[in-house]
């Protein structure tokens, strides 16, 4: 186990390198979605929805879908803000958000609660989800 965590930590700037959408960390959480810290009620901090992808790098499932999170940011950019949080790197944040298993995603909309979708999920699933839970009609 205790290579396995040191074979990580030296491994974090290349598994960054790989990452899909925006790598996020406890900080950024606090300014961009969630400010855990002051509020006890969810009360979003973002502009526009957002979708956080929980992963590592070592997921299988989690790498099919990164490349699809990579061509929705694109599509939606400027309409929903896409963010990555790596389990192994944040497992404080993937433990605040109760995160079990992986894939996980995080669907985050301007107003209401988040809803949580676990598993990899095809590109039209995702595209379907956006409009029903985020309200933002799908880019053709």
């Amino acid at each position: 186990m205790e290579q396995y965590k040191a074979q990580g930590k030296n491994n974090k700037k290349k598994n960054r390198e790989k990452d899909h959408g925006r790598t996020i960390n406890e900080r950024h959480i606090s300014q961009k979605v969630f400010n855990y810290e002051q509020n006890k009620e969810w009360k979003f901090e973002g502009d526009v929805p957002a979708i956080i992808d929980f992963w590592a790098p070592w997921c299988g499932p989690c790498r099919m879908v990164g490349p699809i999170i990579d061509e929705l940011s694109t599509e939606y950019a400027g309409k929903v803000d896409f963010y990555k949080v790596n389990v192994d790197d944040e497992q404080e944040l993937a433990g605040l958000f109760g995160i079990r298993s992986i894939p996980s995603m995080l669907f985050v909309p301007k107003e209401g609660k988040p809803k949580m979708s676990v598993g990899a999920l095809p590109k039209e699933a995702l595209v379907e989800a956006i409009g029903a839970e985020l309200n933002v009609p799908a880019i053709h």
